[in-house]
């Protein structure tokens, strides 16, 4: 399933004295398993672009195909569309609200008219694919939870609609090391276990380096770059340049080549460079 956007414009508040241009002429193809790693200063346009994904925000002008349907569409069913592109906001433990683990993530689903038999099992395979066990904790309050599984009740809660895509907008703000671990690897796992398409906002570098395949660059509401991440992260000065950095394996990458080591260009992951510290290392070892 695709995304195709066509020359996408949003204004805030339009025609009023606080009018804002918040997109400026976006044209994109987001692709049927793609991991898109999407990146801007804060006010960039990040947000109100991927709220556009599941049709929560229209465009002012051009439009938006889901799998070939146009959102701004009358005969378009948006709530189809919104099972198919499912939205994970910043801190979505701040909307969880029932009783139970269970219950939470079952009332998407339940809003769907499904059966009970349909219903528990989505729960079940939503908490199996965000590593909670269903036996244990499926009766516990959400509140009794710590912040990264609270996180991921959330994070079922839309997975258990079934969507193709999964758009996660800052998925780690706010979560202690090992709560951002946790979320990460579970998306790493939904994207290659399951093929779920994942659109990931985010302010890390290291975060998008280490996870995405694919790099779009945001800068005043206009996409300023779109590539591969060792493409994107090679483009330092001009990444700087719009308040933004490079991942730490970059900058551990350029000091070391200041020093006189032969590092490869283009490098930005840090196993990457890790392994080329161990050739070096083990060429020293040779000749010491």
């Amino acid at each position: 399933m695709s995304i195709v956007i066509e020359q996408l414009n949003y204004v805030y508040m339009s025609g009023g004295p606080y009018e804002t241009k918040a997109l400026s002429d976006i044209n994109l193809t987001i692709g049927d398993g793609e991991f898109i790693g999407l990146i801007g200063h804060t006010g960039s346009g990040k947000s109100t672009l991927v709220q556009h994904l599941n049709g929560l925000l229209m465009p002012s002008s051009g439009r938006i195909l889901v799998d070939g349907l146009d959102l701004a569409d009358k005969a378009t069913d948006r709530r189809a569309v919104r099972r198919r592109v499912g939205l994970v906001f910043q801190y979505p433990e701040n909307q969880l609200f029932e009783e139970t683990v269970e219950k939470d993530i079952a009332f998407g689903p339940k809003n769907l008219g499904l059966d009970e038999n349909e219903i528990a099992r989505r729960v079940k395979d939503a908490m199996r694919r965000v590593a909670l066990d269903y036996d244990e904790l499926h009766e516990r309050s959400v509140f009794e939870l710590s912040g990264g599984q609270m996180r991921r009740v959330a994070i079922a809660g839309v997975l258990a609609m079934e969507p193709q895509v999964l758009v996660l907008d800052e998925p780690c703000a706010g979560l202690d090391p090992r709560g951002r671990e946790e979320i990460l690897s579970l998306i790493r796992n939904l994207h290659k276990e399951a093929g779920t398409t994942i659109v990931m906002v985010s302010h890390s570098m290291d975060d998008v380096a280490s996870l995405a395949e694919r790099v779009i660059v945001m800068n005043h509401g206009e996409v300023v770059m779109d590539g591969a991440p060792r493409d994107v992260f090679s483009c330092g000065e001009e990444l700087r340049g719009m308040g933004l950095d490079v991942p730490q394996a970059v900058m551990l990458a350029q000091k070391l080549r200041e020093k006189g080591y032969d590092i490869p260009e283009g490098l930005y992951r840090t196993e990457e460079i890790m392994a080329e510290i161990m050739k070096i290392a083990g060429k020293e070892a040779q000749h010491a």
